[in-house]
């Protein structure tokens, strides 16, 4: 009897540290794929090593520079979606992959924030207005900074402040639209185009949002 209570007892502690683990951190250990390399981090990989061609075709001045340099923005912003699409659909989730996905998407804003800086806009009735991209772009950046930072001390604190600053449906939309907003302006690189005010103010979007 004494052995069973004992063998019983034991049962009952492995299930209370179970029902002991925060919700939110089953599945995210589920999901997790053993795999290092799987399809969706492929593609984020891609992404990353698209950054020097962007850069590169940026400064081509010719049409199909532009063309090119547009071309893999959208490119990379499309795989933005799928890789994260294809993850959750073909339960292919790793935590390399998680790691990863935010890092890409930064690099690529961040270098596409400065390439545009690199190019003062002229504006009528101003002529040159210098800060017109960097101000934005410091903004942008260093936000996207701070919220990574957040995001790491979140993580190393408890599940429930993890969730408390992860990225909500609000979020998914700035991040929309700021990926619109320069692929526009990457397209059009004219700040005489009907279009660019509205891509401007697009483009500062995330930065009055409420959002992580």
């Amino acid at each position: 009897m004494g052995a069973e209570n004992k063998i019983d007892g034991d049962v009952d502690w492995d299930k209370n540290d179970r029902q002991n683990q925060p919700p939110s951190m089953l599945p995210s250990m589920q999901n997790h794929n053993p795999k290092l390399l799987t399809l969706p981090t492929i593609l984020t990989l891609v992404r990353v090593a698209a950054v020097p061609l962007l850069v590169a075709s940026f400064y081509v001045d010719s049409w199909w520079g532009r063309t090119a340099t547009t071309s893999i923005f959208v490119a990379a912003a499309i795989t933005d979606w799928l890789d994260g699409y294809l993850a959750r659909k073909m339960n292919l989730g790793t935590a390399f992959g998680a790691f990863l996905d935010p890092v890409a998407d930064k690099l690529m804003v961040a270098a596409t924030l400065i390439l545009l800086c690199s190019r003062p806009l002229e504006v009528e009735m101003f002529g040159e207005v210098p800060w017109l991209f960097t101000v934005p772009a410091i903004a942008i950046i260093g936000r996207e900074i701070t919220m990574s930072a957040v995001r790491e001390w979140a993580a190393s604190q408890n599940t429930r402040l993890l969730e408390a600053v992860a990225v909500n449906n609000l979020g998914k939309w700035k991040t929309a639209t700021q990926m619109i907003s320069l692929t526009i302006l990457l397209a059009t690189r004219d700040s005489r185009s009907h279009l660019f005010p509205f891509t401007w103010f697009l483009l500062l979007y995330g930065l009055f949002t409420p959002t992580w």
